[in-house]
């Protein structure tokens, strides 16, 4: 008697299934963490710009905004910016929420929140 070796159809059709519901999470969830890494990227060089040392909040929104506009990024807004200094150096903390929809009905919420000095 033979042992037989592989995988049945049932099982092969589950395993897709598997995959595909994996991929479509990673799709929906990868560009959210892309873009908070573009943010914290933003935010950590808005603030180690030596310029902008003595700059009033005004200032240094407006040089948020420029990167963001360069950068692309939609989720956070320069309004959104809590800044303040800290043994004279500039500190910028920011959070947002974010909701992503899966389908129908059932979305993905996520809540970033980081600083300039983490």
């Amino acid at each position: 008697m033979k042992l037989q070796r592989g995988f049945s159809l049932n099982t092969l059709m589950l395993g897709g299934v598997a995959v595909a519901l994996v991929a479509l999470l990673a799709m929906k969830v990868a560009p959210e963490y892309m873009e908070y890494g573009t943010v914290v990227k933003a935010v950590k060089a808005t603030a180690g710009d030596g310029s902008l040392k003595d700059a009033s909040v005004a200032q240094v929104r407006t040089a948020y905004a420029k990167r963001a506009e360069i950068d692309n990024i939609k989720s956070l807004s320069e309004k959104d910016l809590d800044i303040t200094k800290e043994g004279g150096e500039l500190v910028i903390s920011f959070a947002y929420t974010r909701k992503v929809p899966l389908f129908k009905n059932v979305s993905l919420v996520f809540d970033f929140e980081g600083a300039s000095n983490k």
